[in-house]
């Protein structure tokens, strides 16, 4: 039994790599639905039906335990999948609670009415369908009140990332961020509601300045993971080796999540 990270493309691997660092002898299956990305631009029906299928496959590989590190994913079909689809003795999470956690000073588990908050003004920068869908807004909304949330869909850079071409990415990110500080001048916060967007950090904190606190997933869902696992150690499985794989060409995904993260990654086909 292992730990399942999906995304629908290379994003996640930045937050597995947080969870590998954080958790060194965890076993980690990690896919990528590469043959199918991006998820950004598609309607939720959609991002439902493949991740649940890709979810499905990583079931079959023995995870118990599966997170969609895809906040497209997370935003467009967490919810429906865990109300009627995941099986009693499964478990999928997300990544944008421990985000919004961190973001409102609040404890995993508090389930506590919402309340005040420090931050009154925060910039989310996700995918078309991530702020299409409000889900950061609505798992806002549990949690405080008095929140102005500005996104700014960043159409562009996810693929841009996903083809290598980091001159074209870093100048999409400029331009969002230009965007988005037309519409707020001064966000106390900006979230980064990608996963393949850690990879940009330094370009977004340059480009907002450095008095907004800059709010980045990997860390963030690899201690809540830690912390889930320790109070369900039965999800946890056995210690094992890294597994990667993919439904695009492995050959070609290898090559580019070699290039994502500087150290040689080789993927399987499913």
């Amino acid at each position: 039994m292992a730990v399942g990270i999906f995304d629908s493309g290379l994003g996640g691997l930045t937050v597995r790599d947080a969870v590998h660092a954080r958790l060194p002898d965890l076993a980690l299956v990690y896919l990528g639905d590469n043959a199918h990305a991006p998820y950004g631009v598609r309607d939720a029906g959609d991002i439902h039906d493949l991740t649940t299928a890709s979810v499905a496959r990583l079931f079959e590989a023995g995870c118990d335990l599966v997170i969609l590190a895809c906040n497209t994913a997370s935003a467009a079909a967490l919810r429906r999948m865990q109300e009627g689809w995941v099986p009693a003795d499964k478990r999928v999470l997300g990544v944008f609670v421990p985000l919004i956690e961190a973001l409102t000073e609040r404890q995993w588990g508090d389930n506590s009415p919402p309340r005040e908050v420090a931050v009154k003004n925060v910039a989310l920068f996700a995918t078309p369908a991530t702020v299409a869908s409000r889900a950061f807004q609505r798992e806002l909304a549990f949690r405080a009140i008095g929140v102005d949330v500005e996104a700014q869909a960043c159409g562009g850079v996810v693929d841009a990332i996903e083809e290598g071409d980091m001159i074209l990415a870093e100048a999409l990110v400029r331009s969002h961020v230009d965007a988005l500080k037309r519409k707020m001048p001064h966000p106390q916060a900006a979230v980064l509601g990608c996963t393949h967007y850690p990879l940009l950090e330094d370009v977004f904190r340059d480009a907002l300045g450095p008095d907004v606190a800059v709010y980045s997933q990997p860390r963030l869902v690899a201690d809540s993971l830690a912390d889930y696992l320790t109070r369900h150690p039965g999800m946890r499985g056995a210690d094992g080796e890294a597994t990667f794989l993919t439904t695009g060409d492995p050959a070609r995904v290898s090559t580019r999540a070699t290039q994502f993260l500087r150290r040689e990654i080789r993927f399987q086909g499913v």
